[in-house]
């Protein structure tokens, strides 16, 4: 164990007991007369972990943004994959987006708010992308905002905060996430764990780890939404709201709770992993997606279609390196090697992706699945070269989805392993300007379904995050798609 791991087991043991019927009945009676339109943005493709029957919009234009407005279901995501960009990039795109949300609202009469779905493992452009938010919406409406709400919990990905703490959870150990290989993170890295010293980090020491509220697991247990509620309203000065939460039923408490501070007058960002937008938006629980609802044409036996399906595998975490070896133990899949440290080299570099891409076409067309990754060892130009890393990782990231886009051979699905390729393959590959989302294949992996404007419109696009799942997760979804379960 870590120094400040637990046993997940006996921390849950201890917590108060969760009475999810009462939870959810409290959220459904406040959610009936809440006329927001919630709008999220979504840092890579993978905050659709929980939703089914969403739009997933690809770009940010006041048309866009007029398009969600009118849609029937109160929640839709732009994909904004910031968590790609530079600092600069970001500021200006959230600056854009908050200018487009505001021109919406005011033109279609209709309130709305806004959700920053970041990573559940705390990495991304935080706090420029609330406080970029906030400073624009406030200069464009002349209203303030009295705080912001901080949940991180995200069940299906082992990610839950007690007393502040926020874990990630590996089997029965709870690890706290500054202690993780996320923290770690060259570009978005940080060491603290207790959520409101991680305020205090992030922020430079412009918000106080003192001053920031905390919703108690207590409180949430004891379905005090009165007590909660009032808690909310004492909230000032863009204040940060700690939510602990270990289970779907604390956070519908706590959004029960908010819904009727806001209807009270009180003005809220988010920063938000999968399950709070999931909540908030009111979206209903739905069984993971079957292969007959992914593929309804192939029949039982794998039968209806030539050509292979692709996987693409860029992410650099340890978990995706684990999930890829137990991949490889499918002999049924082709595996193609991108040795992407020729970035540094034009020439061999343009000649590798030529490579792998021929290679990748020839295995398709002759009915093979094939499964094309970036090599392991991270790229790494040492100290103070983050930017620098950033924006060669972008070439990379472009490498690999000139695979989708030179493609002369339909895939009978993609599944993209990693945040920033799966937002790449998805808008530049598959030239995806709205997804739906079908569901999930499995716990916290999403499935678009691309649009008509797409390169390949219908076909199944299974988002794979980077951080989810066990060793087995990535094999056991494509066995699922290939029919190949139990053999």
């Amino acid at each position: 164990m870590t120094i400040g791991a637990k046993k997940a087991s006996e921390l849950l043991a201890q917590l108060p007991p969760v009475n999810r019927a009462e939870a959810a009945s409290a959220l459904e009676k406040e959610l009936h007369s809440f006329d927001r339109k919630i709008i999220v943005l979504d840092d890579d493709p993978t905050g659709v972990q929980t939703v089914h029957c969403v739009s997933v919009y690809t770009d940010w234009t006041l048309e866009t943004m007029l398009r969600g407005f009118q849609e029937e279901q109160p929640i839709f995501f732009i994909l904004t994959n910031s968590r790609a960009f530079v600092a600069g990039e970001t500021e200006a795109a959230h600056r854009e987006i908050a200018r487009h949300a505001e021109e919406a609202s005011k033109a279609l009469n209709k309130p709305y708010i806004i959700v920053s779905r970041g990573d559940s493992t705390l990495r991304g452009h935080y706090p420029l992308e609330t406080e970029t938010l906030r400073s624009t919406i406030e200069a464009m409406s002349g209203e303030s905002f009295d705080g912001e709400v901080i949940v991180p919990f995200f069940k299906e990905g082992g990610r839950l905060t007690i007393d502040n703490v926020h874990y990630v959870q590996y089997g029965d150990e709870l690890v706290p996430a500054g202690e993780t290989e996320f923290a770690k993170d060259r570009t978005f890295g940080y060491t603290e764990s207790d959520l409101r010293r991680w305020v205090e980090e992030k922020s430079g020491g412009v918000y106080q780890a003192a001053d920031c509220l905390s919703i108690s697991l207590e409180r949430l247990r004891a379905l005090d939404v009165d007590g909660i509620t009032e808690q909310l309203l004492q909230v000032t000065g863009f204040n940060k709201v700690i939510v602990n939460a270990a289970d779907d039923a604390d956070v519908r408490v706590f959004a029960a709770a908010l819904v009727r501070a806001i209807k009270q007058g009180k003005r809220f960002l988010f920063r938000s992993a999968a399950s709070f937008t999931k909540i908030i938006g009111g979206v209903s629980d739905r069984p993971l997606l079957t292969r007959e609802e992914l593929l309804p044409d192939e029949g039982g036996n794998g039968a209806g279609s030539s050509c292979g399906g692709l996987i693409l595998v860029g992410s650099h975490v340890k978990k995706t390196t684990e999930q890829l070896e137990r991949l490889k133990a499918c002999d049924f899949i082709s595996f193609i090697e991108f040795d992407v440290h020729l970035v540094a080299d034009p020439a061999a570099f343009e000649a590798e992706t030529d490579r792998v891409i021929a290679e990748t076409d020839r295995a398709l067309g002759e009915g093979r699945t094939v499964a094309v990754y970036t090599r392991r060892e991270r790229l790494d130009l040492g100290e103070g070269k983050r930017e620098e890393e950033l924006k060669q990782s972008v070439k990379i990231s472009d490498a690999v989805t000139s695979i989708v886009q030179r493609l002369k051979t339909r895939p009978r699905y993609i599944v993209a392993k990693g945040g920033i390729t799966s937002s790449d393959i998805g808008t530049k590959g598959l030239g995806v300007k709205r997804a739906v989302v079908a569901g999930q294949i499995k716990p916290g992996v999403p499935v678009w379904l691309t649009g008509e404007e797409s390169r390949f419109p219908g076909i199944p696009y299974i988002i794979f995050p980077g951080n989810v799942g066990t060793q087995e997760t990535l094999k056991e979804t494509v066995e699922l798609l290939e029919g190949q379960q139990g053999e």
